[in-house]
């Protein structure tokens, strides 16, 4: 089941980036790199419409470099869109924004015109941090959770940007499963809001495919377990996460696959790739085209049997 989150007051904060949207010149939206397709907010393109974009796939020393240089290039075939892969532990990285933005809105020279830029991004990926390399002072409140930011703000860089800062938001329904599962096993999602056996299971699948090596590695095994609970099971063993019997406490070895993901000690892996991305993309299209043609067929049944009854009488 996908997994929803969506308090209060990211509607808020949605109806007050479309009224401050108008004036802006340039968007940033930060991605988390380890998961570009799935941390991409489709509610950012619809607001922003055809402004340049600047996106900022962030904690890039936690993804696969290799992957993240294919997303760059993935990224930048959309009209207007440059990419960069950044981390804010090298905050030279985050300093070379305001360059790029004037590149693509130039001002001309002696104008005294800021630019108006806008910074978005779904919780938890570091925007917050990002401000306050830029502003060069503690001006956002960071934190390692979802949903610390929660009222819009402006910033005036002092080098001809103005930055107009959001609170992190999803999107009503995330609409791919496996995107929702991707969500929570980075921490964009309250981890109150799902069941950390079920993410940590969905994790263990993706690596035992995608990373066996690092399994193997990371958690000390002589050999790779064939399925996502056995491996679950065998991380738990390992870890001493046991209760009374000698059964694995499946909530503890959770905890020590996704604590260590995030804070980057199995390796830097991402869970996904541009191809993975296109391929669900036409999955999650013909999905709601389908429950679109069950909902309208629905709808002309009732119509006929709500006529036939009319007849009747």
């Amino acid at each position: 089941m996908a997994i929803q989150w969506y308090p209060g007051h990211m509607h808020k904060a949605r109806k007050e980036i479309e009224k401050v949207m108008p004036q802006i010149d340039l968007v940033i939206e930060v991605l988390d790199a380890r998961i570009p397709y799935s941390s991409e907010n489709p509610m950012v393109a619809q607001l922003r419409g055809d402004r340049p974009c600047v996106k900022l796939l962030n904690k890039s020393d936690l993804a696969d470099p290799e992957i993240t240089a294919r997303w760059i290039e993935y990224l930048e075939q959309e009209q207007g869109v440059k990419a960069q892969a950044i981390t804010t532990l090298q905050p030279g990285m985050v300093k070379k924004l305001p360059e790029l933005i004037r590149k693509l809105v130039p001002i001309e020279e002696g104008s005294v015109k800021n630019i108006r830029t806008m910074i978005m991004g779904i919780p938890n990926v570091g925007k917050s941090t990002i401000i306050n390399l830029l502003a060069g002072r503690v001006i956002a409140k960071t934190g390692n959770e979802p949903a610390v930011t929660k009222t819009q703000q402006r910033i005036n860089l002092n080098n001809g940007i103005v930055l107009s800062d959001t609170p992190g938001i999803l999107w009503p329904k995330v609409d791919n499963e496996a995107s929702s599962y991707r969500l929570a096993v980075t921490g964009a999602i309250k981890d109150t809001a799902m069941e950390y056996d079920e993410v940590a299971l969905f994790a263990c699948e993706y690596f035992l495919k995608a990373y066996p090596e690092a399994m193997l590695e990371r958690f000390n095994l002589k050999e790779l377990p064939q399925t996502d609970i056995e491996l679950l099971e065998e991380i738990g063993r390992r870890r001493g996460a046991l209760r009374s019997g000698g059964y694995v406490d499946l909530h503890k070895a959770s905890e020590a696959v996704l604590h260590d993901y995030r804070s980057g000690k199995i390796g830097q892996l991402s869970l996904e790739t541009p191809e993975m991305a296109v391929a669900e993309k036409i999955a999650v299209d013909q999905m709601l085209a389908e429950k679109a043609a069950e909902k309208a067929r629905k709808k002309e049944e009732l119509k006929l049997k709500h006529s036939g009854k009319r007849h009747q009488g």
